[in-house]
């Protein structure tokens, strides 16, 4: 088992947006100290709470300031855009940081309608030819348009040694399909999901179809999860997340709460109901706690690296967290199979 940080760029009520964004550069920092694998950043445009809409420009920053850790974007939101832009930013990305990146491919709106209609005017035309702009897109990373392709000339400069590795990111069957389609290595949301992901992580290696000889599925689940020394620290924390989430839900979300400022939030039963069925997507707890049921999990999907997602209030009851599950986890490897 690998593990890996997903980082959504949450702003606090006590932060500012471009404090909230050095917060990520720094999670990143220690993510690689720890030994976490990867770290992607999620790409989202004009949600409350939210601050990062230029995953490209973040992972420049952080590549700067880190050595070894892959890095990423979860997910390109590629109906927004040209596949040969992407490519072309991502080969950048891949020269000035050789072999260490990633590009997550997704095809939801990341932002309100509005928001999507301010980026494109053909938003959902361009979802249904999301099969044609990935195929464009791995096209452009590997030169191998048809000769007779308006394209088989153009190049997405500059050409780096290593390709970025392509993973689609999605939360159903058809993303599934997608990914195995294309011999891509998927990248399961479990926390956005309503389905069973076994049976879609099954689907998804009964019908790989490598494009080279040495192709093989590849699968990480992407979990929420918030650790602390005890259990009832742990809730705690994640009291202010879940009052985050239900408000944005409803459309009242802003910055993520303090404790103190999500327990004068007033509840009624339907909230109750709600903040039930989001915690129940959640590991939250001690180490051996959050451990166990990664193990458990790992046992259930049968998955290679589970990535995880953890916001709070506080920034250092982030970086915590992480610190705690790399210790359980990662500094045992009679733990890791």
């Amino acid at each position: 088992m690998k593990l890996s940080i997903l980082d959504q760029s949450p702003i606090s009520s006590n932060q500012t947006a471009k404090e909230a964004l050095d917060e990520s550069m720094n999670l990143a920092r220690i993510g690689d100290e720890l030994g976490y694998t990867r770290f992607w950043i999620s790409e989202h445009h004009d949600l409350p709470g939210l601050a990062c809409s230029a995953p490209e420009v973040m992972i420049s920053y952080i590549g700067a300031h880190t050595k070894h850790i892959r890095l990423g974007c979860g997910a390109v939101l590629l109906p927004h855009y040209k596949p040969y832009k992407v490519a072309e930013v991502y080969n950048m990305l891949a020269t000035l940081f050789p072999n260490r990146i990633d590009i997550g491919i997704g095809r939801s709106p990341g932002g309100s309608a509005e928001a999507t209609n301010a980026l494109s005017d053909n938003f959902l035309q361009q979802v249904y030819k999301m099969p044609e702009l990935v195929e464009e897109l791995l096209h452009f990373f590997h030169q191998d348009f048809p000769k007779d392709h308006p394209f088989s000339k153009v190049t997405a400069s500059p050409m780096p040694q290593v390709t970025p590795t392509p993973w689609m990111l999605g939360t159903s069957q058809k993303s599934a399909e997608l990914a195995a389609r294309f011999g891509l290595a998927y990248a399961f949301g479990q926390f956005m999901s309503e389905l069973e992901g076994t049976e879609i992580i099954q689907s998804y290696r009964n019908t790989f179809q490598p494009k080279q000889k040495e192709g093989s599925p590849e699968v990480l689940v992407t979990i929420p999860a918030i650790c602390a020394e005890t259990t009832e620290r742990a809730e705690e924390i994640a009291y202010s997340t879940l009052i985050w989430q239900l408000l944005s839900a409803k459309g009242e979300g802003k910055t993520v709460p303090s404790y103190e400022e999500a327990q004068a939030v007033n509840l009624n039963e339907k909230d109750r109901r709600m903040l039930e069925e989001m915690k129940d997507k959640m590991l939250i707890g001690s180490p051996k706690e959050i451990g166990q049921a990664l193990l458990n999990l790992q046992a259930k999907y049968q998955v290679d690296e589970f990535m995880i997602l953890t916001i709070t209030h506080s920034p250092i009851d982030r970086i915590e967290s992480y610190k705690l599950i790399a210790q359980e986890l990662l500094n045992d490897n009679k733990k890791l199979s």
